[in-house]
This record gives C-alpha cells, sequence and structure tokens, in this order.
C-alpha cells in the first residue's frame, strides 16, 4: 500500500520525495547540503548528473510503499523512462540544519 507523501514521517524525507514527485530541481537542490553526496546500488555517483539522468530527465516518480530508521529510509517503486519501474530503498542522511548531506539509493 502506498504511503501519500504528505504522510512520511521525516520532513526531509516528506520534501525530498516531494521534489523527485514534482521534477522540482530547484527544490531538489535546495534541499542538499553544500558538498552533499549519494550512491546507487553501492557505487558512489556524481549527484548533478546523476539526477539529471536517473530523475530530471527522465521523468523519475517514487511511489513509497514502507518508511523506516525513523523514517529516514523508505522502500518505494520508483520508475523513470529510461527502466521503467523497479522496487528501490532509498536512505537519507541529513546534517545538522536538516538538509540531506547523502543519499543511498539501489533496488530493493
Amino acid at each position: 500500500m502506498t504511503i501519500q507523501t504528505t504522510r512520511l514521517g521525516d520532513p526531509a524525507v516528506r520534501a525530498f520525495v516531494t521534489a523527485v514527485d514534482n521534477h522540482d530541481r530547484e527544490g531538489f537542490t535546495a534541499l542538499l547540503a553544500p558538498g552533499a553526496t549519494m550512491a546507487d546500488d553501492g557505487s558512489d555517483r556524481d549527484l548533478a548528473d546523476w539526477t539529471d539522468r536517473e530523475v530530471f530527465s527522465s521523468n523519475g516518480h517514487p511511489e513509497v510503499d514502507n518508511e523506516s530508521a525513523g523514517g529516514r529510509t523508505v522502500i518505494a517503486r520508483y520508475r523513470n523512462d529510461t527502466w521503467g519501474e523497479m522496487r528501490t530503498r532509498w536512505t537519507l542522511t541529513g546534517d545538522d540544519d536538516g538538509r540531506i548531506s547523502r543519499f543511498e539509493t539501489g533496488q530493493a
């Protein structure tokens, strides 16, 4: 069963999912701490290149099915125009200002 984005427990995760779902590149970028990093399937990637390719240019869309770790990890059905739909895990780490300093994603 899908969890409505507005009901996600962690405010940073809620904002992250909302920005991705709305293809809001500016809002997404504003959520990131300076020097933020990310990994896909265990390999570090260039955050700007990866999000452009896997989210914004390919119409990425998450549907969250589950959240854990205080709301900082979600399991979502993620789809984009490149890969179709897949079950994914997203784990976000925040900094002291509530911004996202790292996120890791991959197939769940």
